[in-house]
Formats: structure tokens, C-alpha cells, sequence
């Protein structure tokens, strides 16, 4: 007896099914089966990745949908009315219905979706052509017309359905689960069916594939719907019988009606739809009258080739190039292709938008000559088969970088240029990684959330080499002893490794853009635009992923977005502005000196590709003096080709011996001092050593890359018999193979390190000679990251470049410069950067100022409509000193409700026209006047400054002690970068971050993080250092370090071994009048003391025991939930009660708090304010994440409470709590907060009922930086 399943949903029902899609094919292969269909719901997602995976397994896909038909029409969207819709089963018999089922598909999504993808009758009809209708489930439209308004009524619309399809192409679909309505409804249908003469047939409804996945997707469920697998009253299927039944049990679901089975394979037969590569769908590019797309693409070629080389146009090699590559691209028919990318350079050059084409693109001279790459690629060896070959059939792949803040702009270009209905984003689909699943299956089985995040982070988390769950469970000792400590833990994770890879949820690509020759529908189902993409000039996905794209043959080009473009041309604007001089990516030189020689000083604060302490502690060694060395490093700085970068030094600084393993290879290797960097160095070779062709060796290059072991066999004796033609003896040319067998470990793309090398010199350059200009820039671009800004500041400070506050009579939405007479040029602050500052109050101030700046605070606040500029945002500009021009902050402070009134008052009175010709109210207006106050303390101070911009602006909290810090220290942060491993030093700081963690032995340890005069330093306090000393170091104290290096890592840390708090005894005896105070228009640069220089005390060493011990760094969360699920597929989540505390008191047991409704009325529920109470309540701990997630809909507000715990020194106390409030209320938004003050045995609310805060990771992360993860805690309040 055979069979073929007409009716199966694969993972692509998003969170509804659990079949994976190589695993179904391979299941119906095992049962014989000879065809097979896919029928997710609403969307065509996975219909592609099944065609090709059916047909490679000798099974016949049939191509179909489970559509959603409107309760009335497709646009009807009334809450009452339109929240339910029906089901229908289409099926494309030919390439006519395959074209109606991609727009029924879309259509359903861009136009109908209301809760559900729906089309309506009208639309159906349109499009019924050439497409197999059924009854479908009991949501179909006739079972439940028959359910619910009887026999007759469901004649009526089962006749309609005829109507539209015709009696040949609709049939009645018969079911069997355990639901209590649905033999009697298949009884009515076959009645029916019979008086219209309908063949019927036996489906299965599979939602999985084995019937022991009932669980699985069960789980998956619950994740859809945020219930617990406890719940008696959630969503869930009727039983475990929805899998991928076998011929026989079908058969003996239905004994008595065999021909329902048989006319599933009547219809199988029927179905034929070919979705294999019918050629490339190329748009079409309009040339000029009288050329075709090969003859303008020469024309535009010969023009290039005269701008960039001039007189070498003729060069034989030159010409001989380019003629070359013109010919491949004629014979692969791609001239078009280069036009249309050639098109969006062009525009992009026009509208002043800054590009840059990455990747392997730099290898072409077409490209180069068309203004598309920026590297001459014969003088960079860059060879054109490595991107484009002519042996391998494949579409160009162009990525091209536009400007960050104008990449929208030539995507809008695309759109308009080409049709809006012809260009398309293309969609990604999230999966549950180990982490992530084991989030989601340990809330739906409702484990307590501590323990849940306890086994996630235990998992290991390396993208160098990536396992499974239960592979970590193996080779993982302290997973493992987590897995087998109890049986609902070892459940836990055996549930989550079956489910780790399901499809989660639809997102866009960040770049892939389609564009096709006519109306991408005809090729691809489209889909509304995905969570976070709405904003996207392009209006449409598509429903196809990437490599499906590839493989249908549309052509797709990547816009990507490059905040160093964006900086890069403000920066040079600034210089074509104030000096006159008029640089650009084509003219700024490559071969300046004093730009290597600024690079080889640690100057790499926001160059391009070269920032950061383990890349700028290499160049320090290096000292780079050409463009090759950068190109090298950008080329080796990453895991595994890092290993080389101690030799390439020595050896470029003649230290050490330059070898090869046969003289042969010296011509292609001399460049890098022998070691092999570039995946062209491999091709060049081959073709020197073993007569290779430039195409061959390009295969060579894929097969060893991709690790094709027949193909690195077939080129390992193609290689050595090639070798020996040349004279190399064979076990020489079998050697030298071998050692490019572990290229791909290594081996980096010279193209596109050549392309970012050039960018990182020229941004070098713009650093060097034109700093003020270039770091504005940066700053501007860098203004929502207040650690950037600070990084940022220290080194224009250290540069020798004042930054000024904000201000407002100055200060730009943006970061400005200042040119003072008799000064070097400052920086101002951009008002931007200041938290809850948004642009339109700025706009405001910057429009009120085109009549001049503020004379004094009434004249503000008269020109200035503070209603529309916000209290919050007034208040703000208040505490970071912007408007300190007009008097004391605290004295603002107090008077701000009341330049808020008399704010409004006046523009009142000027909108309805009272006043006088003076300018003023008719009558007396009245001014403010700012009372006397008592000087705010200047740490409070200080403290508003970092809240708000991210560092210390008017003074620095160490500035009084840098006499005794510059006597004590053997280096400042920023000379970190310059030491040694394992070098002993001496720092001190203020504390601004410390966690505890336990090591694999049950040991106390701890990390923390130090601030000095110029940034940052991490410390690593290991478990007998921090049983010595962990009474002496605390958040805000100041304290002086002893320890050595850790160089293991890109930035350096301190391996501490003693700790000493800095107290007012220790500055008795030192002189003040050498310190400077921070004035922004005469910086000091300090410089620490010779590294040379004793330390006082004899310090201990490390063993390796402390090194074993260390537990692993945290890891971030798993990416799965950085991407809004789709409202398609999956309610909204919320954040709280996720918890991850690294150590709790022992007597706390951490349980998600729930809040109990009481009563019917709508209140809201928040602790209840007392002078003192007695146990604490567990902590739900607030999650360090990196978005935050959409909150579940009974959610209506959270509580956040902070518990703050005295120290016994009153005064840094009341500094802690201020800041915490202060962080609470500078973040806008519904939710409320209280703290609870530990102090003498008792314990505290302190209740802020008119105040609130709103939850976001930014403020959860400062607030468990400032007081302890175990000390904050996040709960929900309902409305009930």
C-alpha cells in the first residue's frame, strides 16, 4: 500500500512545527515513499530548501500552502469581526499555480495580514488557476461552517469552493485524531462530497516527524504562546497523533475508504513544479542609444582606465588585463551585472554619499576602473579569478559599504530606479542555539530561572569551534556534572538538545538586497517587513533566504552600512571648510610617512580596523612604514593567523631566519618575510610551481577552504606532477601541499584586506594632520556610546585637544569645533550625546540662537518654548553643566519648575496675541531670579557628568590626588599597551565595577575595574589574593594596585596581588599647588613613570593551579533573543525574572516573584511602604543583555528595586544613593522603582510613587555595575 502526506507543516510553521526538513525527506525515504508535500501555514519559507532536499533524495515535492482565508475581506481589520480566519490547503499542480500559490503567499502578508497572512474569497478566485484546493483541518472553512451554522450553510460554501477551483481540482480532505467532532464531520463531508461528486482524500495533519516529538513541539507551543507546559488551559494539540504516519497506519485509519488514500497519489502525480536554476534573472539596465550593455560597459572601462592610469593606459600588461577580464564577463553574460553596481556607485558619487566596495571584488580592474573598488589591484597582486572564475558558473558578488547615515538613501535609489515591486530585502530565520534553548525549555517547564541561567552559562560558547548541547555535555567536565546533579536538570537538557537548531524566528539580512528583471513575485513569495526593519526605504522580503536566492539565479547586492565612511567625510568636510583643502577616498595618500610612523606610536584610538590594545600593542612592535604591513595586519589579526604575527615581526625587523621550503616559492612568499598570509599567495604559487591556470588554482583555493577532501586529493597529485614538471622533487611538492592543507585555517582574502588596509591608512592620515577635525567626527559618530565618547576624550586629551562641555549657546546637536583666537582649536560637546536629550529640544535651541546666543537664563527661556522642550530633557542639560553660563546647577535645579511656567505663560501669551510692541506680556512679566544654595558637592557633581555623557567633564574625582598618584604608579591605563607579559606594575584608581565569581573548586574570586586619570583598567583578583584583601577594595573606593601583566588577551589586565585603599592620611605631607586642575583649553598629558622603576613590596607569584582554576569569562547571551521575534509567530516576552547572579547568599533561594491578583479592580501592585521589615524577599536579578525584549502583553508596568547596604561611611553612602536615584529617574519611561536600605539590623523602603524609570538593559547594567547583580531585582505588576 502506498501513500503520499498532501498535508505537512515542516519548522517553517514557525513555532508550530517541529519537522525538519532534511530529516522529514529522509523519514518518508525510509518509508518507501515516493512523493511528498509541504503545506506550512501562511508562508512559502521553507518550499525551496524542500524542492532541492526532496529531489536530491529521489522523492517528488509537491509545492503547496495552508493559506488563510479572511472572515471577510482581505483589508477588514475589526477586532471583533476579523481575529479569526479559516484554513485552506492549496497545492500547485503546474508553474501556473506555483506563480498563483508565490502571490496568494504574498499578498497575504503585504496586504492581508491582521493576527494571520489572509486572503479572501475575491482573491482566490483571481488566482485559483492551476492550483489543488481541500477542505483542509476542521479550521477550514467548510468544517466549520458545517460546525457551526449546519449542513446547509456548509453546501453553500463547499459549492463556492467548487466554483472557484472546479470540481476536478477540489477535494474533500478526511482526518482522524482524537477529536470528539470529527467523525461525525467526516461523515458530513463524505455526504457532501457525494452529492457533488468530490473525491476525497486521507491526510495527516503532520506538525512532526516521529510521534515521540508530540513534546517537542508541544514545547514549541508554549514558546509561542508564553505558557507553561503545566497550564490545564493553554493552546495544544489533541493528542501525539499529528506525525508523519506510515502507508499502513493510514490505511488502517481509513479501512473503509481506500480510495482516499489512493487519490493522494493521483494528485501527487498531478503535481509537477520545477523550481531548479532556469539561468540568472538580471534586471535590465538601460544603455544609450546605439550601445548594448558589452559596448557602453568598454566605453565606461576605457574612460576609467585614461583617469587612473594616464600615460600607463597603454601598458601591455595593463590593457592586456583589462581586455582579459572584459572578455570572462562577456562570456559569463554578466556585462549588466557591472553596470547596474557601476549605476549605484555613480549615484552614490552624485548625492555625495561615500562607498567603498569590499571583499574579493578589489581583484577585478573593471571594477577598478568603473570607480566601483578603490585598489589598483595588478600593483596589490589581486588576481580576478579569485573573484570571478570562468571554470565555475557563478553570479558576481559585489558587497558594497555606503555612509552608515546615508545608506538609506541609495537603497531608496534602487527601489525608485528599478520598481519597487522588482527589489526586495532578503529574510533570515533565527534558531535555538544551546543557550537559547535551554532558556526557552527551562521557562516553559517553569525551572526556577536561576537555575536555568546557572546551566545556559555553563555551557561553552566558542564560534572557533562551535558543539552541539550534548556534545558540550560530553567534553564539558562542569556541564556535565551539572547534567547528571538531578533529574530535572538532566531533563532540562536532554529536552533542549533535541530541540537546539529549530527555527525560532523571521528577521532581515542586513545587507542582501534582490533585484530581478520583472515583479519579484513572479520568482519569490514576498513577506511584510520583519521586527526592526520597518523603517527600511524597501518595503518587501523576501520569503526565500539567502542561498535560495543564490540558487534561483537572482541577482543580490549588499548594501552595508560603515559608520568609518560617515566619520571619513565629516571629517574632511571640516577640512575643506577650515582649510581649504579638498581630500576624498581616491585622493588622500597612502605613502605618508609620518602616518606610519603616528601608527607605530599607539595612535590607533578610532582608526579604521586598528583600534584596540591587542592590534595597537602589535604595532608598537611592528612599526609599519608602507601600506603592505597594514594590509599584513589586518590580514593576520585574527584567531589563528594571530599565532604568525610574532614571526612576520621579527623577521620584517631582520630577528629571525626568512626560510622556504623550496626556492620556488620565494618569488610568491618574499612579500610577508615567507609565511603564508593571503589565499592569493596559494594561487599564485600553484600556477608558478605546477603550471596551474588562474581559474585551477582558484578551485584549488575553494577546495581547500571549504575542506573538499576529493578535491584536495584530485589537486594534490595535479599539484605534485605539476611540481615535478618543474623540476621540484616530488616528496618536496608533497610537503609543500601538505603544509597548504592547514591554509584554510589561516588563509585571508588579499582583496579585501588590501581594501580595509587602505581605509585604516587613509583614516591614519586624516588622524595624523588633521586631528581636531577627524576626531569631531568620530566623537559626532560615536555620540549614542557614552564608553566610546569617554575612550574617545581621554585621547584628545592625550593628543593635546581640549573638549569642552556642553553648552547652550555653543553646543550643536553634534560634536563642533571651536577655533579660540590665540588657542589651538577645542571640540565642543554635542548636545546629542546627553542622555534623554533628543533632537528635537535641540532643534529648538539651535533654531531660538539663529538671533543670537542666550543672554541670560529669562532670555532662554522667553525664546526657547521649554513645553516643547520637555522637563526631562531641560533637567539633563542642567546636571551635565550645560547651562552653567546662568548660575549654579543647584540653583537651576530649583528654580526649573518655574522656568518651565513662566515658559509656558509666555508663549501662551504670544500665541494668543497679548503682546506689546516691547516684546513683552502686556502688563508686568515676570523674570526668574536664582535663590542662594549651598554649593553642590562636587562628587555629586561629577556623578551627573558620567550619568549623562559618559565622563567627567568639569573636574576629575582623582585630579587632587595626582601629586601622590604620579609618586606612586609605574603606569597610567593608557601605558598598558606598551608593557610586557608577565611585567610587573603598579596602578591605582577609582573602582567603578567589581563581581564576584566561584571557581570550579568552590572558591571566591573576583574582577574588577579601575579608573584612572586616563581610562580604564580591568584587574583579576584570584582566590587567595582576594581572601587577603577583599575588605580593602569596594565600588568608588580608591585604591592602589600591586600586580603583573596579563597579556593573554587583546587588552591587558592586572593578575593583582595586593590591594591598598587611598585614604585622606595618605595625601598628608603632599604638595598641592602641582596640581593642575583640569582646565580644557591647557590639558595635561601625564606620563607614568619608568617601567623600570622597584616595587616597594615583594610580591607573590602566580601558580598555575590560580590559572586552572579561573572560571571562563562570561559569555554574552546566545543571539537568539537580540532579534525581535515576529509578531507572526510569537507573542511578546518579558524581560523580567531573568536571572544572572554569579554568587547569593546561600539561605536565599532565587524563584521568580509573580504578583497575586486580589481583586477585580485595576490596580496597580508595588510593595507596600513600612518602616522596617523582616526578611528580605528572593531577588530576581536584572539580566546584563544587549537588547531588550519585547514585554508580554499583560505586562503593564515593572517594579525595580535596588537594595543599597551601609558601609558605615555616611557620606559615600548618601553619594551611592543619590546616583542610583539619579540613574533610576534619568531613563524616561512607566515603569516605578523603591530602594531598600540595609542599615543597623534594619531594613528600609524607601517608596518613589511620583517618580518613575523605564527598565532598559543600559540602566540594568550601570545599576548592577554600581550596587552587585544580587542586589537588583525586576518584577512584573499586572493590572488586575
Amino acid at each position: 500500500m502506498s501513500f503520499t502526506h498532501l498535508h505537512v507543516h515542516t519548522e517553517y510553521s514557525l513555532l508550530d512545527g517541529f519537522s525538519n526538513i532534511k530529516k522529514l525527506v529522509k523519514r518518508a525515504k525510509e518509508m518507501d515513499m515516493t512523493s511528498l508535500a509541504i503545506t506550512d501555514h501562511g508562508t512559502m519559507f521553507g518550499v525551496a530548501e524542500f524542492f532541492f532536499a526532496a529531489q536530491d533524495a529521489g522523492i517528488k515535492p509537491i509545492i503547496g500552502l495552508e493559506t488563510y482565508v479572511a472572515a471577510r475581506g482581505m483589508h477588514d481589520r475589526d477586532a471583533q469581526k476579523d481575529k479569526h480566519s479559516f484554513h485552506l490547503v492549496l497545492l500547485a499542480e503546474n508553474e501556473t499555480g506555483y506563480k498563483n500559490l508565490l502571490k496568494i503567499a504574498s499578498a497575504a502578508q503585504l496586504d492581508g495580514f491582521y493576527y494571520y497572512p489572509r486572503v479572501d474569497h475575491d482573491f482566490l478566485r483571481e488566482h485559483s488557476q492551476g492550483l489543488i484546493a481541500s477542505t483542509s483541518c476542521m479550521s477550514g472553512e467548510v468544517p466549520r461552517t458545517i460546525l457551526n451554522k449546519g449542513v446547509e450553510a456548509g453546501r453553500q460554501m463547499l459549492s463556492w469552493y467548487i466554483d472557484t477551483f472546479g470540481v476536478d481540482n477540489f477535494f474533500i480532505e478526511l482526518q482522524s485524531h482524537n477529536i470528539p467532532e470529527l467523525p461525525a464531520l467526516n461523515r458530513t463531508l463524505l455526504d457532501l462530497g457525494k452529492q457533488f461528486n468530490l473525491k476525497t482524500i486521507a491526510t495527516n495533519d503532520a506538525h512532526y516527524i516521529n510521534r515521540e516529538d508530540a513534546r517537542l513541539q508541544d514545547i514549541l507551543l508554549c514558546i509561542q504562546t508564553g505558557a507553561l507546559i503545566t497550564d490545564p488551559n493553554r493552546m495544544r494539540m489533541t493528542g501525539d497523533t499529528y506525525y508523519l504516519r506510515t502507508p499502513q497506519e493510514m490505511a488502517a485509519l481509513f479501512p473503509d475508504n481506500p480510495e482516499a488514500l489512493a487519490n493522494t497519489l493521483l494528485i501527487a502525480e498531478r503535481c509537477n513544479v520545477d523550481l531548479s536554476k532556469k539561468g540568472y534573472h538580471l534586471p535590465k539596465f538601460d544603455v544609450p542609444e546605439g550601445s548594448t550593455p558589452e559596448t557602453y560597459l568598454r566605453k565606461l572601462c576605457e574612460e576609467g582606465l585614461q583617469r587612473h592610469y594616464g600615460e600607463r593606459a597603454t601598458d601591455p600588461k595593463i590593457r592586456e588585463r583589462l581586455e582579459y577580464e572584459l572578455s570572462v564577463i562577456h562570456q559569463m553574460d554578466f556585462d549588466a551585472y557591472f553596470l547596474i553596481v557601476w549605476d549605484l556607485c555613480r549615484y552614490a558619487a552624485e548625492t555625495n554619499v561615500w562607498y567603498n566596495a569590499r571583499g574579493s571584488a578589489a581583484g577585478s580592474m573593471v571594477a577598478y576602473t568603473l570607480d566601483i573598488t578603490l585598489v589598483e589591484p595588478i600593483n596589490h597582486g589581486l588576481i580576478f579569478e579569485r573573484f570571478l572564475n570562468p571554470s565555475r558558473i557563478s553570479m558576481p558578488d559585489v558587497d558594497l559599504d555606503f555612509q552608515d547615515d546615508k545608506r538609506a538613501l541609495i537603497m531608496e535609489y534602487c527601489a525608485k530606479r528599478y520598481g519597487a515591486d522588482r527589489v526586495a530585502q532578503i529574510i533570515t530565520f533565527g534558531t535555538m542555539g544551546a543557550r537559547g534553548s535551554i532558556r526557552d525549555v527551562g521557562r516553559v517547564m517553569d525551572i526556577p530561572l536561576s537555575e536555568v541561567d546557572r546551566v545556559s552559562k555553563a555551557v561553552p560558547n566558542n564560534p572557533g569551534q562551535p558543539m552541539t548541547l550534548m556534545e558540550a555535555v560530553v567534553k564539558d567536565e562542569a556541564l556535565k556534572a551539572i547534567y547528571n546533579e538531578s533529574d530535572y536538570i538532566h531533563d532540562l537538557i536532554d529536552t533542549a538538545s533535541k530541540m537546539e537548531g529549530a527555527v525560532r524566528n523571521a528577521g532581515t539580512h542586513a545587507a542582501g538586497v534582490v533585484i530581478t528583471d520583472v515583479p519579484l513575485v513572479e520568482y519569490a513569495p514576498l513577506h511584510r517587513p520583519t521586527s526592526g526593519s520597518e523603517d527600511s526605504p524597501i518595503k518587501t522580503v523576501t520569503q526565500f533566504e539567502m542561498n535560495i536566492v543564490d540558487k534561483l539565479g537572482l541577482l543580490k547586492v549588499d548594501f552595508l552600512g560603515l559608520s568609518t565612511l560617515t566619520i571619513m567625510q565629516r571629517a574632511c568636510d571640516f577640512i575643506r571648510e577650515r582649510r581649504e583643502v579638498d581630500l576624498n577616498l581616491h585622493n588622500i595618500p597612502l605613502d605618508d610617512p609620518e602616518t606610519y610612523e603616528f601608527i607605530g606610536h599607539g595612535h590607533t584610538a578610532g582608526v579604521f580596523q586598528l583600534e584596540g590594545n591587542g592590534m595597537t600593542r602589535w604595532l608598537l612592535q611592528m612599526k609599519p612604514h608602507d601600506l603592505d604591513n597594514i594590509i599584513a595586519m589586518v590580514a593576520l589579526f585574527r584567531p589563528g593567523p594571530m599565532d604568525f604575527i610574532p614571526s612576520y615581526v621579527k623577521r620584517m625587523h631582520g630577528e629571525e631566519e626568512i626560510s622556504y621550503r623550496h626556492p620556488a616559492m620565494e618569488q610568491d612568499f618574499k612579500d610577508t618575510y615567507g609565511i603564508p598570509i593571503y589565499q592569493e599567495q596559494l594561487m599564485f604559487a600553484a600556477m608558478h610551481m605546477a603550471n596551474y591556470t588562474a581559474s585551477e588554482a582558484d578551485d584549488l583555493r575553494k577546495a581547500i577552504s571549504k575542506k573538499n577532501a576529493d578535491a584536495i586529493q584530485k589537486h594534490k597529485k595535479k599539484f605534485s606532477e605539476g611540481a615535478c614538471e618543474n623540476g621540484i622533487e616530488k616528496d618536496v611538492a608533497v610537503a609543500i601541499f601538505e603544509d597548504w592543507e592547514n591554509f584554510a585555517r589561516y588563509g585571508f582574502n588579499k582583496s579585501h584586506a588590501a581594501d580595509y588596509g587602505v581605509i585604516a591608512v587613509e583614516t591614519a592620515y586624516l588622524k595624523t594632520h588633521y586631528t581636531v577635525e577627524y576626531m569631531t567626527a568620530l566623537l559626532s559618530a560615536s555620540k549614542n556610546d557614552t564608553a566610546k565618547i569617554a575612550f574617545y576624550v581621554a585621547d584628545c586629551r592625550s593628543l593635546g585637544i581640549e573638549v569642552l562641555a556642553p553648552d547652550i549657546n555653543s553646543s550643536g546637536w553634534d560634536f563642533t569645533i571651536e577655533d579660540c583666537e590665540g588657542k589651538c582649536a577645542a571640540i565642543r560637546f554635542g548636545m546629542g550625546a546627553v542622555k534623554n536629550v533628543g533632537q528635537a529640544p535641540v532643534e529648538l535651541i539651535i533654531a531660538a540662537r539663529k538671533d543670537g546666543k542666550f543672554k541670560d537664563l529669562n532670555d532662554f527661556l522667553r525664546r526657547v518654548d521649554l513645553r516643547q522642550m520637555g522637563k526631562r530633557s531641560l533637567e539633563c542639560l542642567i546636571r551635565v553643566g550645560a547651562l552653567d553660563c546662568y548660575g549654579p546647577r543647584k540653583a537651576l535645579m530649583e528654580v526649573m519648575d518655574n522656568m518651565i511656567a513662566l515658559s509656558s505663560s509666555h508663549f501662551r501669551a504670544l500665541q494668543s496675541g497679548q503682546m506689546s510692541f516691547f516684546g513683552n506680556v502686556a502688563g508686568v512679566e515676570e523674570s526668574i531670579h536664582l535663590p542662594p544654595v549651598t554649593d553642590l558637592d562636587p562628587r555629586e557633581q561629577l556623578e551627573w557628568e558620567k550619568e549623562l555623557i559618559g565622563l567627567y567633564v568639569s573636574d576629575h574625582p582623582l585630579n587632587r590626588y595626582t601629586p601622590f598618584l604620579k609618586s606612586k604608579v609605574t603606569h597610567f591605563s593608557a601605558d598598558l599597551g606598551e608593557t610586557n607579559p608577565n611585567q610587573r606594575v603598579t596602578v591605582a584608581g577609582l573602582v567603578t565595577k567589581m563581581r564576584t565569581l566561584t571557581t570550579k573548586t568552590g572558591k571566591l574570586m573576583a574582577f574588577a575595574t579601575i579608573e584612572d586619570l586616563q581610562g580604564t583598567i580591568e584587574l583579576v583578583i584570584f582566590p587567595n589574593t582576594w581572601t587577603k584583601y577583599s575588605g580593602q577594595i569596594h565600588v568608588d573606593g580608591l585604591v592602589i594596585v600591586d600586580g603583573k601583566i596579563d597579556a593573554t588577551s587583546n587588552d591587558p589586565k592586572i593578575l593583582v596581588d595586593s590591594i591598598k585603599p587611598i585614604g585622606e592620611k595618605d595625601l598628608e605631607g603632599i604638595d598641592f599647588s602641582s596640581v593642575i586642575e583640569p582646565q580644557v583649553d591647557n590639558p595635561e598629558v601625564y606620563t607614568a613613570k619608568s617601567a623600570g622603576q622597584p616595587i616597594a613590596e615583594t610580591m607573590p607569584e602566580f601558580t598555575s593551579a590560580d590559572l586552572n582554576d579561573m572560571p571562563p569569562p562570561p559569555m554574552e547571551p546566545d543571539d537568539w533573543h537580540l532579534v525581535p521575534p515576529p509578531v507572526d509567530s510569537l507573542p511578546a516576552q518579558s524581560d523580567a525574572a531573568i536571572a544572572v547572579t554569579t554568587t547569593a547568599p546561600a539561605a536565599v533561594k532565587t524563584e521568580p516573584i509573580r504578583a497575586q491578583a486580589t481583586t477585580d479592580t485595576a490596580v496597580l501592585e508595588r510593595p507596600t511602604a513600612q518602616s522596617t521589615i523582616g526578611e528580605m524577599p528572593p531577588l530576581i536579578v536584572a539580566p546584563r543583555i544587549a537588547e531588550s525584549r519585547r514585554r508580554d502583553p499583560g505586562v503593564e508596568t515593572r517594579m525595580v528595586t535596588v537594595v543599597l547596604k551601609a558601609t558605615g561611611e555616611k557620606e559615600r553612602d548618601v553619594r551611592r544613593l543619590k546616583r542610583v536615584h539619579g540613574l533610576l529617574r534619568a531613563n524616561p519611561g512607566t515603569d516605578h522603582f523603591c530602594l531598600m536600605i540595609h542599615e543597623n539590623g534594619s531594613r528600609h523602603f524607601l517608596d518613589f510613587p511620583n517618580d518613575t524609570t523605564g527598565v532598559n538593559p543600559d540602566l540594568l547594567n550601570k545599576l548592577v555595575e554600581l550596587v552587585g547583580s544580587e542586589n537588583v531585582q525586576v518584577e512584573d505588576l499586572r493590572l488586575r
